[in-house]
């Protein structure tokens, strides 16, 4: 319970934790950058780590002038993109036998919601999935399972990946440090974190309603 906690402060409170392992860090903090998002989007057990909130903080951290914007970027892109395609290759290994219970580690409830997703859009759900925690993270798992070809699968997860962190990261370096921003940033996190939960809230009340019925 007080490493869910731990885990639940870290993203609420990104920004103030981010600039504090900077000054602590200094250059390892681009290690801790990667591994934090390999993990979110390469493990299908990790998917409650910081996404979304952490890019922007990154780039705000780097519009300060703390981290090199390139250098936040490339390490960030390098991360998606492997944490993805290691996802895709455990999923390919373990084929579809892993829908049939659940494990310690891994919801089977998760795992068929990602197929619906992955069902619905086709090789677009690699690219809308960036965008969509806990299925970020469950979506290149599903297509290792379903067999997507590789050259397909790689083509998506790039493109996804780029206008994921591009997108978040660029908002963060060339907004976040503007005066309403510095003021307001705590409710910048709490709106972009809101904001990447909604579409889970959204589906867990359909999924409730439908129960009622």
């Amino acid at each position: 319970m007080d490493f869910l906690l731990s885990i639940v402060d870290f993203i609420l409170h990104i920004d103030k934790h981010l600039f504090e392992l900077v000054a602590q860090y200094g250059f390892w903090v681009y290690g801790i950058l990667f591994l934090i998002v390999f993990c979110e989007t390469g493990l299908v057990v990790t998917p409650f780590l910081p996404g979304d909130s952490l890019l922007f903080a990154s780039g705000v951290v780097a519009g300060a002038g703390l981290l090199g914007y390139p250098e936040v970027m490339a390490v960030l892109l390098a991360a998606g993109v492997l944490g993805d395609a290691t996802n895709y290759e455990i999923g390919r290994i373990t084929g579809p036998a892993v829908f049939n219970k659940d494990t310690r580690f891994i919801k089977k409830v998760h795992l068929l919601k990602a197929n619906a997703f992955y069902e619905k859009h086709g090789g677009k759900a690699i690219i809308l999935a960036r965008f969509v925690p806990i299925v970020r993270t469950f979506a290149p798992f599903v297509a290792g399972v379903a067999l997507m070809h590789p050259v397909r699968f790689l083509t998506f997860n790039i493109t996804g990946c780029v206008l994921w962190v591009g997108g978040l990261v660029s908002a963060g370096y060339f907004l976040g440090n503007t005066p309403f921003a510095r003021n307001n940033f705590g409710l910048i996190v709490y709106g972009i974190v809101a904001i990447s939960v909604l579409p889970v809230l959204i589906e867990c009340a359909r999924g409730f309603w439908a129960s009622k019925k």
